[in-house]
């Protein structure tokens, strides 16, 4: 390190230590740096860290996750954020102006987007439609049971399969294009090898159409990268996406994958350059996003039903959210279209009594909803359902911790007690019941699955309510620098410029540099002499005195500075 180079590191790293907690959190979060990875494990102090971040490959991927008007703030001398880049008048450190030497930068132009014509804002509306339609299916699906994915973060090939399969989307390339729409707006969270519902989207899920548009367009709105954000608060023309992040070779795909959420979301429409559609200008200038325009040409929506005698109901259009989540907890959706179907099982029934529903609520709902009436064999499966829903009951003896099975019907114990899907249980006979090790709501869900008519009793006896919905903290999980800071601070010491002046000098050592040592003397002069370090301990230094040709010896208290000869 040069003697420039040094003073420049000192300057940062007395920043640093100056700097509050949540400040150097934030520094160290946009400069990408892990608290826990190399070469963080090796800082000691905030010397280390300057001596870090001033590498030009550090300065380089920092350059690179700088937006274009920082750039071009940067490079005029009127930077936005330092970030450890500029001195403390903001001008570019040298290594920061040699990084962006040569590099033509100018700010973001004023542009506004070209208006969408008629055709093409239809089509970006059915998008629109489509999309939340089949994005709330999948964050129903993943309430029930999580998606899994891959070692890259991606879909897991089977569930893609799935939900094609299940109508839900045309193809796995829009199942995967979903679910990145889903995490980059906290809808859905990926943790260990599996994708859950965030608590967020189980909410989302449950209000309107206009209101699940807005919402989306509120949350994509958050998550834009700051380079393609616009002062007011909404976003700059998509036409200039390609270019926020000039110094980024990975960007232009990152791009791609912002403009494709927009498209599906229906904030752009076709187009090259892609044009804007009347209902996301509010949204784009930073106002609330306004969806009538939108709801204007999507399908009308229904709040009825034709209940069938073979069990089925049949949507005449698109029904209303709020109706088709309530619906499909008591009868499974046989086809995905404007004209669902839904189909009544015993089992179906099941799930929606052990949810909380009960005979009565379901006649009161369906007879509500039905344009038909509630047919005879359906109102018969509900009562006969009803009557057998909780003839197994589970419960837990407090006695021994362990969960307890019964019934009052023998021969349904020992069915159950040779039933090869509940195997994994570990049931145990003994006398009129049966006992397994494992938790009650483990039990529970095995016996529902295998489609027992079963419940769960509380340790008061009564009958409780199982929610298998799964949800995901909806928060993204944020590096925390609270231990490495507390490290750094204490490694730093109360001295800093003894610290430094120490670090100069077993730097020479290493480097085989010869210095000019500042030496105070006794009678209150200052004596130079040109040294070859070679050791430092016990306080004090070991070096040549080329010029004298002697070995000398002296306290590092008295020496008051050091530069390179």
């Amino acid at each position: 390190m040069t003697s420039a180079d040094s003073t420049v590191a000192r300057m940062i790293a007395e920043r640093l230590a100056a700097a509050d907690d949540h400040a150097l959190a934030e520094l160290f979060l946009e400069r990408r740096l892990s608290p826990t990875a190399n070469p963080a494990a090796a800082w000691h102090d905030f010397f280390d860290v300057a001596e870090a971040l001033l590498q030009p490959d550090a300065v380089a991927a920092a350059l690179s996750a700088l937006p274009r008007d920082d750039l071009a703030a940067l490079a005029g001398r009127e930077p936005r954020r330092t970030l450890a880049l500029t001195d403390d008048d903001g001008i570019a450190l040298p290594t920061v102006a040699t990084a962006l030497d040569g590099v033509s930068l100018a700010p973001t132009p004023a542009s506004e987007p070209r208006p969408a014509d008629p055709v093409a804002a239809g089509h970006a509306a059915e998008r629109a439609f489509t999309t939340i339609t089949s994005l709330a299916d999948i964050l129903i699906a993943a309430l029930s049971a999580p998606l899994a994915r891959i070692g890259t973060g991606a879909l897991g090939k089977a569930d893609k399969r799935r939900l094609v399969e299940q109508q839900i989307v045309e193809n796995p390339e829009d199942a995967d294009a979903l679910v990145r729409l889903a995490a980059a707006t906290g809808l859905m969270r990926g943790h260990d090898r599996q994708i859950h519902t965030t608590s967020a989207g189980a909410d989302w899920v449950r209000t309107s159409t206009p209101e699940r548009w807005a919402a989306l367009a509120r949350l994509l709105r958050s998550a834009l990268p700051l380079g393609l954000r616009s002062g007011d608060g909404g976003w700059i023309d998509p036409a200039l996406w390609d270019g926020a992040y000039p110094l980024d070779a990975a960007w232009p795909d990152k791009a791609r994958g912002w403009l494709e959420f927009a498209r599906l979301i229906g904030l752009v429409a076709d187009g090259e350059p892609p044009t804007e559609p009347s209902w996301a200008r509010p949204a784009r200038e930073g106002g609330e996003p306004d969806p009538a325009p939108l709801v204007a040409l999507l399908p009308h929506e229904v709040d009825n039903v034709y209940l069938q005698n073979d069990l089925t109901a049949i949507s005449p259009g698109p029904l209303s959210p709020s109706l088709d989540v309530r619906l499909r907890r008591m009868a499974s959706r046989e086809s995905h279209a404007q004209a669902s179907t839904y189909r009544f099982t015993e089992s179906s029934l099941s799930r929606a009594l052990s949810a909380g529903e009960t005979a009565r609520t379901l006649r009161a709902f369906l007879a509500e909803l039905s344009l038909t009436g509630v047919p005879q064999p359906l109102d018969y499966l509900i009562e006969r359902t009803a009557e057998r829903h909780g003839l197994v009951r589970i419960s837990r003896d407090p006695s021994t911790g362990h969960t307890v099975v019964s019934t009052p019907d023998h021969d349904l114990l020992r069915t159950l007690s040779v039933d090869q899907a509940l195997r994994p249980l570990g049931l145990v006979l003994d006398g009129s019941l049966l006992r397994t090790r494992s938790p009650r709501d483990v039990a529970y869900w095995a016996l529902s699955d295998a489609r027992y008519p079963v419940v769960v009793l509380d340790d008061d006896g009564e009958v409780v309510s199982l929610d298998r919905h799964r949800v995901a903290d909806d928060t993204s999980p944020r590096q925390d620098y609270a231990d490495l800071i507390a490290r750094l601070r204490d490694g730093q010491g109360s001295d800093a410029d003894a610290a430094w002046l120490e670090r100069e000098l077993e730097g020479a050592i290493k480097d085989r540099t010869t210095l000019i040592v500042a030496v105070d003397m006794p009678d209150g002069s200052v004596r130079e002499l040109t040294l070859e370090p070679t050791g430092l301990g016990g306080g004090r230094l070991r070096g040549r005195d080329a010029a004298a040709d002697v070995e000398r010896t002296l306290p590092i208290a008295l020496i008051s500075a050091v530069r390179r000869a």
